[in-house]
């Protein structure tokens, strides 16, 4: 093995295979319910949830956009531009979540970075255009998704950035108490992953407005599977449209690629050169665009009946882990992850899982606070009966063998 001198990639490698922890799998397949290239196994870290790509008209969607636009992005939004997909779905999704306009970027963690970026740079372009917000502080919810933490990493924290409790309105409000006069962003999520827990959003842009702070909302985990008044967490989704500005990303309900930001028009506008991303970065594909608009049209208004009946599995799906006395976090989200605590522990049940022909990813620090790695569990549509009933016997047994 070549080594690097002054470097230590070697001993942190063999750190991470004494410990269990390998490197990315390789699969034939679009990931979703199975996983794997000779060998197939359950995969419950899809986060393809819906497993629309396999869609016929999904599918034609994206093969018509890609024989129109091709593939390629072509340079960055500033640069290159964007194509009438682009428009549209930024158009479709800004409607959906009540915003004046949107903008897309390749990834959501380019919107999230492109977003600290423009509300904490200085951006001079030129003699008489310029917008000056060093002035501004950042307040941070402790368990904000590592792509927001990484945004703000050249940030002072004390001076520029601070953090509340865990979705605590009450600890928000303290730390905003001992800011005012200061211009002030204040970065929400609305369904943590790693433990499911939903924002009380009413109440946290209540304590915003009061405050005279610029509100921000991570929607990446719950957008078009949370909202509508018949469905779960219909109130918090109804406190999320009050923020001004709201994230979301494509990967999960949609299972693409790309983010976007919707808010004020002048702001998003602003946004295309201010957030560094949208100028230094490939956009989001135009197929991906495309894909996203029909995806969006299909489950909020054509056939939302395909997110009801997925919530109705993952609440069967949860009933069954309760009923097997397993550790599942509390709340009833998408997301249902079983709390392991010790990571080495937590490697371990990820490989005998594997053994068992059943993929489930460990998550741990920086993902999950230290000592508290838990197994994420993300069922998928297609997802059969039998696997999910072999997924409750499998951890029953290791869970008999000592092993949780």
């Amino acid at each position: 093995m070549t080594t690097l001198p002054g470097w230590n990639f070697d001993k942190f490698s063999e750190g991470i295979r004494s410990a269990g922890i390998t490197g990315p799998p390789v699969s034939d397949v679009i990931p979703g319910a199975i996983h794997g290239t000779d060998t197939l196994v359950s995969n419950f870290a899809s986060v393809n949830m819906l497993n629309l790509q396999r869609r016929d008209d999904v599918m034609n969607c994206l093969l018509d956009a890609t024989k129109k636009y091709g593939l390629a992005s072509g340079g960055s939004r500033t640069v290159q531009g964007v194509s009438p997909a682009h428009i549209e779905m930024e158009a479709t999704i800004a409607a959906y979540l009540k915003k004046e306009a949107a903008i897309s970027f390749g990834t959501g963690t380019l919107a999230n970075i492109g977003f600290i970026n423009a509300m904490s740079g200085t951006h001079s372009f030129m003699p008489g255009v310029a917008m000056v917000n060093r002035d501004v502080v950042f307040v941070f919810d402790r368990d904000a998704h590592w792509s927001l933490w990484k945004s703000v990493e050249g940030l002072k924290f004390g001076e520029r950035i601070f953090s509340f409790k865990h979705n605590s309105v009450e600890s928000l409000e303290e730390v905003l108490k001992g800011l005012q006069g200061k211009r002030v962003v204040v970065v929400l999520e609305s369904v943590f992953s790693i433990d499911g827990t939903v924002a009380p959003m009413h109440e946290l842009v209540d304590v915003c407005q009061r405050y005279g702070a610029v509100s921000f909302v991570d929607d990446a985990n719950g957008f078009l599977l949370y909202g509508p008044p018949h469905r779960k967490f219909a109130e918090e989704y109804a406190g999320m449209q009050r923020a001004d500005f709201i994230m979301v990303s494509m990967k999960k309900a949609v299972g693409l690629e790309g983010g976007l930001i919707a808010g004020p028009k002048d702001a998003i506008l602003a946004f295309e050169l201010l957030s560094g991303t949208g100028s230094f970065t490939a956009g989001m594909s135009a197929p991906a665009a495309a894909g996203t608009d029909h995806i969006t049209k299909l489950l909020a208004y054509d056939e939302p009946e395909i997110v009801d009946g997925y919530l109705a599995k993952v609440a069967d799906f949860r009933k069954m882990l309760l009923d097997a006395e397993l550790p599942v976090t509390d709340t009833e989200t998408c997301f249902s992850s079983l709390v392991i605590g010790d990571e080495r522990k937590c490697v371990e049940l990820f490989h005998a899982y594997l053994e068992e022909g059943i993929r489930v990813p460990p998550y741990l620090y920086p993902a999950a606070r230290r000592g508290q790695a838990v197994l994420r569990i993300i069922i998928n549509a297609a997802h059969t009966d039998e696997q999910l009933s072999n997924f409750i016997e499998v951890s029953t047994k290791l869970r008999d063998k000592g092993l949780f």
